[in-house]
């Protein structure tokens, strides 16, 4: 695609980045197939192709509209379509300059902005996300059904392994509403871990991994997040731990990305890069250890599942295949999940913040998820494993608690 971007943004690092994704697209639509709000809207400004024309005009010179920042916002950043691109267009790249211009050209409302700002400050803040879903625990039956909805019957965590019992040794990211949300996912992770060898550990001062801050117009936020992490993990990456293991594929994305998001850091940037070279999903930690795997799994029949793969596995971080294997080793019987690459509708904040499509994606993927009978479904992210138990009578969990269950 020829492009003539306008001075304003040019010579820029984003501009730079913006121009080569945007030289490689030939605007061919496969994209629109995969695409989740074109299949429910069908309005091609609500597909991966529109948004990208509309990006590439407001860059160009044209003046933003709250039309194009509505269709922005109407994205989930699933990167389905860069699954299905043939050309590998790296359209969630392209959308991060994108949305970032168009909200500074067309900024939102008073309301808006402080629906932004309660959640980054609610959501990333472990104790406060906490206190507040205890007091919504207590005044449940006394809420609006679709907030109740949203918050999850409290569970166990179950015990930790004794700490200093193996050699070798990994970081977990605690994350900034999974121990609230599902203290068992972390837990499992470590009892899963333990029984291959390695000791698994998080550190106190690590928080949110700054991927709410970055998706709710808060770029610099999202930095400060990846840069209070790093500085958490740096002494034990320089004592040798192996890896840092993210549970939420969504947390894994961006752990990921911290090379990227912190480039242009002269202080963090080195270090960002090889945080970002340690960072691993749980999944491929544990497929890494096949040999002391099988030698640790309780064979038996273990009833059927539904895995749920997330976007930010399947498409952020282009894991596929591997938790299903997983769970076929261990005696579970997967069921047949038809339009598995289509997203959930949890994507972060956006059940919250477009509350209709959310729900109509989720109802869409129960209906795929429950049609051949599972005894639970299974996924691998806590945003999606909340929003899915909320509308499903089938239970929820994070599959690593299946992994679990059969050691």
């Amino acid at each position: 695609m020829e492009t003539k971007l306008a001075d304003f943004i040019r010579d820029t690092a984003d501009g730079r980045e913006a121009d080569a994704v945007l030289r490689k697209c030939v605007h061919c639509g496969f994209c629109t197939a995969t695409c989740p709000t074109y299949q429910l809207l069908g309005d091609e400004l609500d597909g991966p192709r529109g948004r990208i024309y509309q990006i590439k005009r407001v860059l160009e010179g044209t003046p933003a509209t709250v039309s194009v920042r509505e269709h922005l916002d109407r994205c989930l950043t699933c990167r389905a379509c860069e699954t299905t691109c043939p050309s590998g267009v790296q359209y969630s790249r392209l959308l991060d300059v994108g949305r970032a211009e168009v909200v500074r050209q067309v900024p939102r409302d008073l309301p808006a902005r402080a629906t932004r700002a309660v959640l980054k400050r609610v959501l990333a803040n472990r104790a406060l996300f906490g206190a507040l879903l205890a007091l919504g625990r207590l005044f449940r039956g006394a809420l609006p059904a679709r907030m109740a909805a949203k918050i999850p019957v409290r569970t166990e965590a179950g015990a930790w392994p004794r700490a200093n019992t193996h050699s070798r040794r990994m970081l977990a990211l605690a994350g900034c509403v999974q121990p609230a949300l599902t203290p068992a996912t972390n837990a499992a992770t470590a009892r899963v871990l333990d029984a291959l060898g390695i000791e698994l550990f998080e550190a106190p001062s690590a928080g949110c991994c700054g991927a709410l801050a970055f998706h709710l117009d808060d770029a610099e936020r999202a930095r400060e997040a990846a840069r209070r992490n790093i500085d958490a993990w740096w002494p034990h990456v320089e004592n040798g731990v192996e890896a840092i293991v993210v549970t939420a594929s969504g947390c894994g994305v961006q752990v990921k990305d911290y090379g990227h998001l912190l480039r242009g850091d002269e202080i963090y940037a080195t270090k960002a890069a090889r945080i970002a070279s340690l960072c691993r999903d749980v999944s491929e930690v544990i497929e890494a250890e096949a040999t002391a795997l099988s030698s640790r799994l309780r064979k038996a029949e273990r009833g059927r599942v539904a895995f749920h793969s997330p976007c930010t596995l399947q498409h952020g971080q282009k894991i596929r295949g591997v938790i299903e294997a997983l769970l076929i080793e261990a005696g579970y019987t997967l069921t047949n999940v038809r339009d598995a690459h289509l997203c959930c509708g949890s994507a972060g904040t956006y059940s919250l913040l477009q509350p209709t499509m959310s729900i109509q994606l989720r109802d869409n993927k129960l209906a795929a998820l429950t049609e051949n009978a599972p005894a639970v479904i299974a996924t691998a992210n806590v945003g999606c494993q909340t929003h899915l138990a909320g509308g499903s009578t089938v239970p929820v969990r994070h599959w690593i608690e299946l992994m679990d269950a059969a050691m």
